[in-house]
């Protein structure tokens, strides 16, 4: 079995057919779907849709992208939403110095915000990092000297620098369908030296579809590519490493619970 551990169930791009996509997923293994929040005031309609299924889990907070156009939000107000029975995680929320749709000192008073928001509810934090490896690490590894927070760097494409300082502190390492292109070899590199406890799988749906459905919009059950591709970059079996990113999904979100028969 899989997880997609994130993906972005509420946007539009799944209106028409969202059903089906669902399906999809269920037919190609994928046992848990966490959907990731981007904007906190949209957080009751991802609860919302989170709450239409069993298999579907979600997150609270701002992505990066959106922290100079959202208001700005407390620690204590991602707890306490957060404090709702579907919600694992914070986030997603971090640095993008590439597109920098948000300056970056609101960026980095969000990414701080929701780390206190994860230190308070021991909730994972979903860090994006895009062209600011440094300022992600330093930010972490400062928070982590204040307080103790679980977490992980979705989507990595950073180089081996972050990965380590990432898994130093205890942070899990998220792939996507990234991974598959055929330019991503340092990516493949990276993968290969991160611990397999460490792993964890995702689509980012619905963007970044892997090989063979690149170009197309991206989808839960296209996972199953990503694990194909890790599985080989490790050594191993596709059920060796679904079952192996499905036990660290749950160890990490301790909050989920697998859907049971």
């Amino acid at each position: 079995m899989l997880v997609d551990s994130h993906c972005h169930l509420d946007f539009k791009d799944f209106d028409e057919d969202r059903e089906l996509v669902l399906a999809r997923a269920r037919e190609a293994g994928v046992e848990m779907m966490l959907t990731i929040s981007t904007k906190f005031t949209l957080a009751d309609e991802i609860i919302a849709l989170a709450e239409t299924e069993p298999d579907i889990l979600c997150s609270v907070g701002i992505h990066p992208h959106e922290a100079g156009s959202e208001p700005a939000v407390t620690a204590d107000q991602l707890v306490r939403k957060a404090e709702h029975p579907k919600v694992v995680g914070i986030g997603e929320t971090g640095l993008d110095y590439f597109y920098e749709h948000s300056e970056r000192e609101a960026q980095q008073r969000s990414f701080r915000a929701h780390i206190e928001a994860s230190r308070q509810a021991q909730l994972p934090i979903i860090v994006h990092a895009r062209d600011a490896d440094t300022d992600t690490a330093d930010i972490l590894e400062q928070e982590m000297s204040n307080g103790a927070y679980p977490g992980l760097i979705h989507c990595f494409t950073a180089g081996p620098e972050l990965a380590k300082r990432a898994l130093d502190i205890g942070f899990y390492i998220s792939i996507s369908g990234i991974a598959t292109f055929k330019n991503a070899q340092a990516l493949r590199d990276v993968i290969k030296t991160v611990p397999l406890d460490r792993l964890l799988i995702e689509t980012d749906a619905p963007y970044l579809a892997p090989m063979p459905n690149r170009g197309r919009r991206n989808e839960p059950a296209f996972v199953a590519h990503t694990a194909d591709c890790v599985a080989e970059i490790k050594g191993l079996s596709r059920e060796e490493l679904g079952a192996a990113t499905t036990h660290n999904f749950f160890t990490l979100f301790s909050k989920a619970r697998p859907v049971t028969a």
